[in-house]
């Protein structure tokens, strides 16, 4: 999904687009990085976005609802979520970031007095709500594919109080109990039970 500066009127721009299922697919299997989230996408997601130009840059505000699919990490069973996601992010232009007016020389410069010593990376605190684009079109497909990633949970159960799976049988608990021992006896001490106390 690509936007154009000179589609945003005064009014702003309002869009609802269904987001690719190439773009969840790939954002969930992370080829990129190679490493799978364990997550697949269920239904198809839309869109709701707004683009306002402010002060040189573009204010973009939207949301959307991710349907997907995991196994519960305690019990093995599929679990479906519905993850609600809301943003707000400044895009800010190539020129203006790279500081090509004086005032936001000026500007950075204070903030980078301000905040040294406070931030933990390689980005400045005050400016992790801010983007960088060309200037001229705006990508929303890497920014959608960020949002998905941050609105994973680290992993999904099927409920709460999930019980899980018998580490000796493979039972699933939440559906019966299955008798065996809570606990394995480690061999070399099955002698020990047979020791009465008084």
């Amino acid at each position: 999904m690509v936007v154009k500066i000179e589609q945003i009127k005064e009014a702003g721009l309002t869009l609802d687009e269904p987001i690719a299922p190439g773009l969840l697919k790939e954002a969930l299997e992370g080829p990129g990085s190679g490493e799978d989230t364990g997550f697949q996408a269920t239904a198809p997601s839309t869109l709701h976005a707004n683009l306002r130009k402010v002060s040189g840059g573009v204010l973009l505000k939207g949301d959307f609802t991710v349907h997907v699919g995991a196994p519960c990490k305690r019990c093995l069973t599929d679990v479906k979520l519905d993850l609600p996601v809301s943003f707000t992010i400044n895009l800010v232009p190539e020129s203006l970031a790279r500081g090509d007016d004086f005032k936001d020389d000026e500007k950075s410069m204070e903030k980078k007095e301000r905040t040294q010593g406070e931030s933990a990376g390689t980005f400045e605190l005050d400016d992790t709500d801010e983007q960088v684009f060309d200037g001229k079109t705006i990508d929303l497909d890497p920014i959608v594919r960020e949002q998905v990633l941050l609105a994973l949970p680290m992993s999904a159960v099927c409920r709460e109080d999930c019980q899980g799976l018998c580490s000796q049988c493979g039972q699933n608990l939440n559906e019966k109990k299955c008798g065996c021992e809570p606990k394995v006896v480690d061999p070399r001490l099955s002698p020990l039970k047979n020791i009465k106390l008084n």
